[in-house]
């Protein structure tokens, strides 16, 4: 009997413990703000204006999840992290969400304590060339000197394809992308790899931009999305939906624009019900995040889109209906 209850005990210590430790939206209620991590700064993703405020891809997804659990888009606190530490900042408890270009993979969401609540951008590791090279392709970098930040899938991915490839290069670390940058545009290295949107981003930054080609192989998948801590499953779910309703928002035809008309705030209304119930949100929070920053595709075109200095087209991150594979299951 006394083996009995020590063992219901330890099992209910369990459930107090678990309950207690999935209480990320019950602190941000308390607290009044999102802590959300982004990156140090990446144009066209998480950057400052003039004035010093933070505007972005990552960014709006912060101010996407604030608007959907405060009712205001505002109530963020930003904590930028490097590629080193932007998982244990999640795990440790400094931020709510990273919202931080990072690569969802299995041995992250199997070993770091943390979940991936999905996919907000399709990407691919490429490659930065100086123009005057006139190199074209991956296949000419035999015996090449890469920039690469060290804390990212980004050196393994490059070293299999060049071995793959029968290919000896070699690697020049950097701690963070700007050493990485500043030592490509000095002629350090040959050329610069990452992301191809984070190389998009570089180039913007380099002197004479058009003096800088991305090659044309994709290396790797990359697929980025916001990420919170493992164990917290209502959390999760609460920013996973707050993605899709901006991607079912957009081929619904709901904007920022349009979400004011009575109509399209009912059908804002009717797509974000269960969540509603579910979280003890506002009955109308889809409406306020689309009246705050827009569907999915004003995201993207407003921060990264071919208006931008980054100048990049939807491509794979097109809807699927429009020859994309961007997909978001149905919120009804």
């Amino acid at each position: 009997m006394r083996l009995l209850r020590a063992t219901l005990a330890a099992f209910l210590g369990l459930g107090i413990l678990g309950s207690a430790s999935a209480s990320t939206l019950d602190d941000v209620r308390s607290r009044g703000t999102l802590v959300c991590g982004i990156s140090e700064g990446l144009p066209g993703f998480s950057d400052r204006d003039e004035a010093g405020g933070w505007y972005g891809f990552d960014v709006d997804f912060c101010r996407a999840v604030a608007a959907a659990v405060l009712g205001d888009p505002d109530k963020v606190d930003y904590v930028q992290l490097s590629a080193t530490d932007r998982f244990k900042a999640l795990t440790d408890g400094k931020i709510d969400l990273l919202s931080r270009n990072s690569t969802w993979t299995m041995s992250r969401d199997l070993n770091l304590g943390i979940d991936f609540a999905g996919i907000a951008y399709y990407d691919g590791q490429g490659f930065l060339a100086h123009a005057l090279d006139g190199m074209t392709s991956a296949l000419e970098l035999l015996g090449a000197r890469i920039c690469v930040v060290s804390g990212t899938t980004t050196e393994d991915n490059a070293a299999a394809y060049f071995a793959k490839n029968g290919m000896d290069v070699t690697f020049e670390r950097f701690t963070d992308r700007t050493e990485a940058r500043r030592a490509y545009a000095a002629g350090e290295c040959d050329v610069y790899t990452a992301d191809s949107s984070a190389l998009a981003a570089e180039r913007s930054l380099l002197e004479v931009p058009d003096d800088h080609v991305i090659l044309r192989e994709v290396i790797s998948k990359e697929p980025l999305g916001p990420v919170t801590r493992e164990g917290d499953a209502g959390w999760n779910e609460l920013v996973r939906w707050t993605l899709y309703g901006l991607i079912n928002a957009e081929e619904d035809g709901l904007t920022a624009a349009t979400v004011g008309d009575a109509a399209n705030r009912d059908s804002a209304v009717a797509l974000g019900k269960a969540a509603a119930t579910e979280f003890g949100i506002a009955d109308d929070w889809l409406a306020v995040v689309l009246a705050s920053v827009g569907n999915y595709g004003e995201i993207f075109e407003r921060n990264l889109g071919e208006g931008t200095p980054l100048a990049i087209r939807r491509g794979v991150n097109a809807l699927w209906t429009q020859g994309g594979i961007l997909y978001a299951p149905p919120m009804h």
